[in-house]
């Protein structure tokens, strides 16, 4: 049994390879609900449905989030809508006495869906509006996030890490903004003073989850901060990764993060921006796995390969290098 801990890029990478070395039917994913934001009344929870449209074969490759083929015809009539009538579009942060009504689980994250700031495809909008009925109905995040795993055939487990609201807000020299705000309206480009995962220290992990933190865990090359960090910070979930085998993935090639504002968002929290500051990030790791031109050291085991993944052989070499990661530690 394994259980990997995922953002939204860098793991499920990593997950196409899985299968070369896991067993889909002994394997568990913890998804970072961190970044999800309600839009225009639609619950949306980026890091689950990259996973679900993954494990449904219907996954936007090219941008790693989003459904392959889709269309956008509702978000272009919002554009369109909001230019003729001289409504304003990027993001529209909700104002600070409506972030705390209606449903619990957007606190702190809702935002006008005028000239909606993410684009949102057609068919990935019917899976929001399913799942935000759902949770209207009374369903748990936990519930609704096995419903549309089971509807689009996923093999391996799906959890969310809460079904309580964490919401990651970046505190910028431009004020604070949410994640998304942060990296999809405005690319990551802000200055960062710190990062917050603003109801975390009342939130509890999500059903299944503490059980699944029992197995040998996965931390993959996603980013330390603002995917694996809201995890981190919830009661409980740290003093799980250290009474288990952790082995991580490096997220660093190089110099460079492998995808989204890594290296940024660890400066931020005084970590060194590169595979040195994992021991930082994970004081709980057995094993790390980085890159084969990678020349940091550390305390624990360490395995090498090249980690760069642009097709599932890439993951299922990077896979077979977790398993003799885990081996060195079991």
């Amino acid at each position: 049994m394994v259980t990997f801990l995922s953002g939204g890029t860098g793991t499920p990478k990593l997950l196409d390879g899985a299968a070369a070395a896991f067993s889909p039917d002994e394997t568990t994913v913890i998804a970072n609900t961190g970044d999800d934001i309600e839009l225009g009344g639609l619950f949306i929870c980026p890091d689950v449905d990259t996973l679900i449209f993954q494990g449904g074969g219907i996954l936007d490759r090219d941008r790693w989030w989003g459904i392959e083929g889709d269309t956008t015809r509702t978000h272009d009539a919002l554009q369109d809508i909001a230019g003729a009538v001289g409504l304003e579009g990027g993001p529209r942060y909700l104002p600070k006495e409506r972030q705390t009504e209606g449903r619990d689980l957007a606190r702190w994250r809702r935002f006008s869906g005028v000239a909606e700031f993410m684009e949102i495809g057609d068919r990935d909008r019917a899976v929001h509006v399913t799942r935000t009925s759902l949770l209207d109905d009374g369903h748990s995040l936990s519930e609704v996030t096995a419903k549309l795993a089971r509807g689009f055939g996923l093999q391996l487990d799906l959890l969310p890490m809460t079904n309580d609201p964490v919401s990651s807000l970046i505190h910028t020299s431009d004020g604070m903004m949410h994640f998304q705000e942060f990296w999809v309206a405005h690319g990551g480009e802000p200055t960062v003073r710190n990062v917050e995962f603003r109801g975390s220290s009342d939130a509890e992990p999500a059903p299944g989850v503490l059980d699944a933190l029992e197995e040998t865990v996965v931390i993959g090359p996603s980013n330390p901060v603002t995917s694996i960090g809201p995890m981190l910070s919830i009661p409980g979930f740290g003093a799980a990764l250290a009474d288990t085998t952790v082995v991580v993935v490096s997220p660093f090639l190089g110099a460079d993060a492998f995808s989204g504002p890594a290296g940024k968002l660890m400066e931020a929290v005084n970590a060194e921006p590169s595979s040195a500051g994992l021991a930082t990030a994970y004081p709980f790791a057995d094993a790390f796995v980085v890159d084969e031109s990678d020349d940091v050291s550390f305390d624990v085991p360490v395995e090498r390969t090249d980690i760069e993944i642009d097709e599932r052989r890439d993951a299922a070499r990077v896979c077979q290098a977790v398993t003799r990661a885990i081996d060195a530690v079991e």
